[in-house]
């Protein structure tokens, strides 16, 4: 397992905490149970909730305040290797689990790029003011957001492919339990079953699911919560607060939808002076990892509470993430599979692909088609339905065709009897006739 971390200003020289890891650049990576520095990233500043692994061979990270997403190749780790230009600073992003697509938080609106071709498929202008946090389920069936008018906004991925433009497609739910700005979000593993924790600054942090859309805990602190993250077995919500304490939820002994946490109940994480920015997990469940505006990376055991290590940056802490290291970041000669493509700024229509200007074969999924509307399924089962059809209309003109040749056939035997029957008399006749 491997920790990223990025900070709003670039680090520089080697960390002053316990382990000095700190590197320098965008962002450091390192080992989380050596503290080892693997790798770093150089190329500006990343925003919060804006950096993210695609597929395995890039990293992607929103430049803090400008209108870019800079994109590495995870093996060429002092390049940058691409600028993917936006129309607007981007305040989130995210990439889908399996590769295909990423999600950029612009203003007010979700932009959705297709990975393989870079095209704009959706711009979508659900919510009222700017992005704070995107998250794909681990299928990448559905997708949230969330955002400073305090809504949590479910999307399904097949219904906004599939929506035209013009009308734009309506959401499966809309959280709006939340009072003030969403902070943080995440989401669980199960797809569309999973479960989501939100954070927000009205002090409290919200479970929820997605198959039914129903507010399953609401827990409530005295201060405000700023990041939110789940172990993997759900069994424990851990939210990092306005005045640097985490607060370590035990999903499954609270029968409420709230609670006020006691600080003597010994489910507090004590060691940061500002507020816990954001928080991971280990894939085992035995620790935590967070990272705060007092411009630290501390490694906690979940278990006794302890920090094992910690790591100072130059810096606010904006993203920390907690993953088994990708295969290309660790064998330098490796390249990706496929490379990245040009994102276009502009939103890419049906009648582009209809119409390509180049030959080639191209492949639509999940875009709508022009004239008669009818879905794959239906086209499908009507293709059966004629296929069906002509099957039996040919084993019917078999039939009458089998039927016209037996009787000819049987006409012909008739017709052979009867001669037969005249050879016959005729031989006789010459037999029998008396000689002269």
């Amino acid at each position: 397992e491997v920790a990223l971390v990025a900070a709003a200003e670039p680090s520089s020289g080697g960390g002053a905490g316990s382990s000095g890891a700190g590197g320098s650049g965008c962002c450091s990576v390192w080992e989380v149970g050596t503290g080892i520095l693997v790798a770093s990233y150089r190329g500006g500043c990343c925003a919060p909730r804006g950096l993210t692994l695609l597929g395995g061979e890039y990293l992607l990270g929103a430049q803090l305040g400008k209108s870019c997403v800079g994109a590495w190749e995870l093996q060429r780790k002092d390049q940058l290797q691409q600028k993917i230009l936006c129309p607007e600073p981007v305040t989130c992003l995210t990439a889908a689990p399996n590769g295909l697509y990423i999600l950029a938080g612009i203003a007010e609106s979700i932009y959705l790029w297709e990975v393989s071709t870079g095209n704009l498929l959706a711009i979508l202008n659900q919510h009222y003011q700017d992005l704070s946090c995107l998250a794909f389920t681990n299928d990448t069936s559905h997708f949230l957001s969330g955002a400073k008018d305090s809504l949590v906004i479910v999307w399904n991925l097949f219904s906004v492919l599939q929506a035209k433009h013009i009308q734009g497609p309506e959401p499966r739910h809309v959280w709006s339990q939340h009072s003030l700005p969403i902070t943080d979000l995440y989401c669980g593993v199960g797809g569309a079953q999973a479960r989501v924790a939100t954070a927000s600054l009205d002090q409290t942090a919200k479970l929820w699911e997605i198959s039914s859309g129903n507010l399953l805990l609401s827990v409530v602190f005295e201060v405000s919560i700023m990041s939110v993250t789940l172990d993997l077995t759900e069994y424990y919500m851990f939210c990092g607060g306005m005045d640097g304490s985490i607060f370590q939820v035990e999903l499954f002994s609270w029968a409420g939808r709230g609670f006020q946490p006691e600080p003597d109940n010994g489910k507090i994480f004590k060691g940061h002076k500002n507020q816990v920015s954001c928080l991971s997990t280990s894939t085992d469940g035995t620790l935590l990892l967070s990272g705060s505006h007092d411009e630290t990376v501390r490694l906690w055991h979940i278990q006794s509470r302890q920090c094992v290590r910690t790591v100072t940056y130059k810096g606010p802490i904006t993203n920390v993430l907690i993953t088994m290291a990708p295969a290309n970041m660790l064998i330098p000669e490796s390249k990706p599979k496929v490379p990245l493509p040009k994102f276009s700024r502009h939103l890419h229509s049906v009648e582009s692909i209809e119409n390509p200007a180049s030959d080639g074969l191209t492949i639509c999924l999940g875009l709508p088609q022009k004239g008669s509307g009818e879905s794959y399924l239906e086209k499908a089962e009507r293709m059966y339905a004629q296929m069906c059809s002509t099957k039996e209309k040919n084993m019917m003109g078999d039939q009458e065709q089998l039927k016209i040749q037996v009787a000819e056939l049987e006409e012909e035997v008739s017709t052979l009897r009867k001669i037969n029957k005249s050879l016959f008399d005729f031989s006789n006749r010459i037999i029998t006739k008396p000689g002269k």
